[in-house]
């Protein structure tokens, strides 16, 4: 039997992270108390979604940042730059969100092996789409030409991009999950798609394991293999702030990237979450799962499997929540509840699964 292709095997090591990040983040914590009195002093720890400073007058400031990673080698084999901005603001406005925050302004930053005046203004196409969607402002920025340090598919071709959100929330309506309690309900709104998160995984699989070339027609998919995976990030901006200017009791808000739903326990309050109704997932997981025999635990620990993002809420407004996401042409659903879990597990028992750290195992 073919052994099961992992994200560590694509080279990706998620599991080494906490543990090599541990003298950097330790030097980081130490700087929280170089502000005197409150004044810009960080609210929260480090390893939430954004952290907010306080400004004075019960006002707070949301900051966040993030990048596009690998798939920005997707746009540089088909050559096309004009939506990997979207990403890059999305990555970071939805991590601003999960604090209450309504994002407000991004700042970026290209590094490229050779500067090219093309690619630059696609990609500035793309940042000016992502900020009309999210409904914020791109008041500066950076580029770097890095000959020595940036490398691509291609000579010359190399670039990265990356960004930092900020966005406002007043002191007292920071969210982070404190107040959830058994039986509230975890809303799931779909994703586009792969969204920025897994394409390491995904491009080992289809462009080495497979041979597809990114122009590569996939009848699944209905689309070629690199349109698929540079389908924009969905930017939830506009559903969420509808959300929490309704009157929804919006308890916790988590971006689902990196570690899919195991996102979830970031939040404050001790529960867990069995999560009994999930989506199918869209066509592309499936592909990858298949073709690159990944166990669906490394699936749902590596991609967001069709949820971006999840609102937990009392039950009485799971409603409410649906009806907006839907106004926003994004489908929503019920995934499951909260439970009493000092462990903070997630269960999955449709594919029984369940979550072990910061990884899921067979239930």
């Amino acid at each position: 039997m073919e052994n099961e292709m992992t994200y560590a095997q694509a080279g990706v090591e998620t599991d080494l992270e906490d543990s090599l990040m541990k003298g950097l983040l330790r030097h980081v914590t130490e700087t929280f108390s170089l502000r005197e009195g409150r004044l810009g002093k960080p609210l929260l720890g480090l390893g939430y979604f954004a952290n907010v400073l306080d400004l004075g007058e019960g006002k707070g400031l949301a900051i966040s940042t993030d990048g596009v990673g690998t798939k920005m080698l997707v746009a540089e084999m088909m050559g096309k730059y004009d939506t990997v901005g979207i990403d890059c603001v999305a990555m970071n406005v939805n991590d601003v969100l999960c604090v209450g925050a309504e994002p407000i302004a991004m700042v970026n930053y290209v590094a490229a092996e050779k500067l090219d005046e093309k690619v630059l203004a696609e990609i500035g196409k793309g940042l000016a789409e992502g900020a009309r969607q999210a409904r914020i402002t791109i008041p500066g920025g950076e580029t770097a030409q890095l000959k020595e340090m940036i490398r691509g598919k291609e000579e010359g071709k190399g670039i990265d991009l990356a960004g930092t959100a900020v966005g406002l929330v007043a002191l007292d309506r920071i969210i982070i999950g404190k107040d959830i309690r058994e039986g509230d309900v975890v809303i799931g709104l779909a994703s586009s798609g792969i969204h920025s998160n897994g394409l390491t995984l995904a491009r080992k699989v289809f462009f080495e394991k497979l041979g597809f070339s990114p122009d590569k027609h996939v009848p699944e998919l209905g689309r070629t293999i690199g349109e698929e995976l540079l389908e924009p990030t969905r930017i939830y901006v506009p559903h969420v702030l509808e959300m929490l200017r309704s009157g929804v009791n919006v308890k916790a808000l988590s971006h689902i990237t990196g570690s899919g739903l195991l996102n979830l326990p970031r939040v404050e309050a001790k529960v867990g979450f069995a999560l009994g109704s999930l989506p199918e997932p869209p066509p592309v997981f499936r592909l990858i799962q298949k073709h690159g025999n990944v166990g669906i635990d490394e699936m749902y620990r590596v991609f967001n499997m069709g949820i971006g993002f999840c609102v937990v809420c009392p039950e009485k407004d799971a409603d409410a929540v649906i009806e907006i996401a839907a106004k926003h042409n994004t489908k929503a659903r019920c995934l499951g509840y909260a439970v009493r879990d000092a462990e903070r597990k997630i269960t999955l028992p449709e594919i029984r699964l369940v979550s072990k750290g910061k990884r899921f195992v067979k239930a």
